[in-house]
């Protein structure tokens, strides 16, 4: 099998989805609980209908989880007793486990999440002064295989569930708050840049972002939350008519010819319709979308990469974000000098592009960008 035809057989390999009614059959054929994590406010109140409760048990049950952060059902003393006691017997409210949990120097906090099935993803959490940035993941692994990250030469070995990609926030919230009874807003803004293709695993991203945009649950904005992607043309689209969620597009490169060496994808998708979609991505005049840049040592660092990428975004709104390169444990590549990255970013800059270079977080810990793999590695 050519590489070609590998990288076609990962793609569609990884689409599959889980839908809410999904969960429930499961449930009830397996005798399993089901996990009420796995709903946004739509799903949950199509649930209480369907055991004959009023739909405004859904947002009652949803402050209960994601505002006070009790997985208890006997504590949800709005609810009645009768009511109670069915979720009790039928439900849960479980989100993964922590394994392990690393801090940087900087105070960068990664965690090591078990999943039910003895996966393991991981979690960053980067605090700053005006803000408090989660970077979750959305699959076990990613089929992608760019070639500049650690997760994608793990592979690819699911999506993850609902429950699981909100459950990273869920956790991360209990964890860094002091008081455990009355949630602060110690997360302030949510990046899908963790572990896997954001838009590989749609439905369930999107279900995810539908809780962190919830009044009665994380009530983020949606320039707060951003889901990060190599460049799915379609997935793009449907996220454009679906939701307002802040957009990045991991570029790396402004030639087809070396993006395509860096990130496989752009052999299916090319920078010119990449660009495309991206210059006219939002209405809102005001609204930009986020280009991320990984500079790498005499790769995609010279000057002459900075004035094709001038060329390239010259027709559309765009923030560039150049990242520091960070070493990975399969990978050759370095990361670019400082004064080559002040160079760069000074080309930009020149031309009228909003850009900033990226600090690189939590590397002693192996928490930053192309450096997460679902594992024990300290």
């Amino acid at each position: 099998m050519n590489s070609k035809n590998t990288f076609s057989w990962k793609y569609e390999a990884c689409s599959s989805e889980v839908d809410s009614q999904e969960i429930v059959n499961n449930a009830k054929n397996n005798a399993a609980k089901i996990n009420l994590l796995n709903f946004a406010s739509d799903d949950l109140e199509k649930f209480f209908l369907d055991l004959g409760e009023k739909s405004f048990r859904a947002p009652q049950v949803i402050k209960w989880m994601h505002q006070v952060g009790i997985s208890d059902f006997a504590m949800m003393s709005n609810l009645s007793l009768v009511l109670r006691q069915y979720l009790a017997e039928h439900c849960e409210i479980k989100a993964p486990k922590i394994a392990k949990e690393q801090v940087a120097s900087d105070g960068t906090r990664k965690w090591l999440l078990q999943l039910e099935d003895d996966n393991f993803i991981e979690t960053v959490f980067i605090p700053e002064d005006s803000r408090g940035t989660l970077c979750v993941s959305s699959q076990v692994g990613c089929p992608l295989g760019c070639d500049f990250c650690a997760t994608g030469a793990m592979g690819f070995k699911r999506n993850l569930t609902v429950a699981e990609i909100i459950g990273q926030l869920w956790l991360a919230v209990r964890q860094l708050s002091p008081d455990k009874t009355t949630r602060t807003h110690v997360v302030t803004n949510v990046v899908f840049m963790g572990m896997g293709e954001p838009l590989l695993n749609y439905d369930n991203v999107l279900g995810a972002t539908k809780l962190m945009f919830d009044d009665n649950a994380y009530g983020l904005s949606k320039l707060k939350v951003t889901v990060s992607t190599s460049g799915l043309i379609p997935e793009m689209l449907l996220l454009k008519e679906q939701s307002e969620v802040s957009l990045a597009v991991s570029l790396h490169a402004p030639t087809d010819e070396l993006r395509s060496r860096l990130m496989p994808i752009n052999k299916k998708y090319p920078l010119k319709e990449l660009i495309t979609v991206c210059d006219d991505y939002f209405k809102d005049q005001r609204r930009y979308v986020t280009i991320e840049y990984i500079m790498l040592d005499g790769i995609n660092d010279q000057a002459a990469h900075a004035k094709q990428l001038v060329k390239l975004l010259s027709h559309g709104r765009y923030k560039v974000n150049l990242i520091p390169g960070n070493v990975v444990a399969h990978s050759s590549l370095k990361p670019s000098s400082s004064a080559n990255i002040d160079i760069f970013r000074q080309i930009l800059l020149d031309a009228g592009i909003n850009t900033i270079t990226r600090k690189s977080r939590g590397w002693e810990i192996s928490a930053a960008c192309g450096q997460l793999v679902g594992a024990d590695n300290a």
